[in-house]
């Protein structure tokens, strides 16, 4: 009887320390875990590498009672506006360019998608070819009553390339995870002449 107490004793205390020192060692890895260094600030005039694109921001502007490119904004709407060069650097033409820049904005949802467009004929999210460098303009509507910010805060996203992913085997670009913030100050929209279709 003894011996069955002092062993089932025995257990718990070993099962005790154990736990402590797994509490122990997973506290002090999310301390290290919870550090995160910030994002690199990325330089507006040179280009960003993301993977499947090469950026170079051109502008950014706002936009009241106009439809930029043709976008179906509703009636009277403001709207922020980014311009930038894109340039497909995959084999393949795509539009897979949707969750490339998240903007930051307390005045725009970031659960919203901005519209896509290209600037030379008001395509509305067409498939960028390989190699060839595209005028783009991502366009995001802003809320009722809401002013235009003094600045347009985005974080730039990257996708790693996988020759077979681990669910179907295929190629593809996967993984997407934030390559540097960017910040570009937004000035007044052109003339209506230069925004339209």
């Amino acid at each position: 009887m003894f011996e069955v107490a002092r062993s089932r004793l025995k257990a718990w205390l070993v099962a005790g320390i154990g736990t402590v020192a797994a509490i122990g060692v997973a506290g002090v890895m999310g301390a290290f875990g919870a550090r995160q260094e910030p994002l690199p600030v990325l330089v507006p005039a040179s280009g960003i590498e993301t993977g499947q694109w090469l950026l170079r921001p051109l502008k950014a502007y706002s936009t009241e009672g106009e439809n930029p490119y043709g976008v179906p904004l509703k009636p009277g709407a403001k709207a922020l506006v980014l311009e930038l060069e894109m340039t497909n650097r995959t084999a393949k033409s795509t539009k897979d360019y949707f969750d490339l820049l998240q903007a930051a904005q307390a005045t725009v949802d970031p659960t919203t998608r901005p519209f896509i467009v290209l600037t030379r004929d008001s395509t509305l999210s067409p498939e960028l070819h390989p190699g060839m460098p595209e005028r783009m303009a991502y366009v995001w509507q802003l809320p009722d009553g809401a002013a235009p910010p003094a600045s347009l805060d985005l974080t730039v996203i990257r996708k790693t390339y996988k020759q077979r992913d681990n669910l179907y085997g295929l190629p593809g670009w996967f993984n997407p995870a934030p390559v540097g913030t960017l910040k570009l100050p937004v000035g007044s929209g052109p003339s209506a002449a230069d925004i339209r279709p």
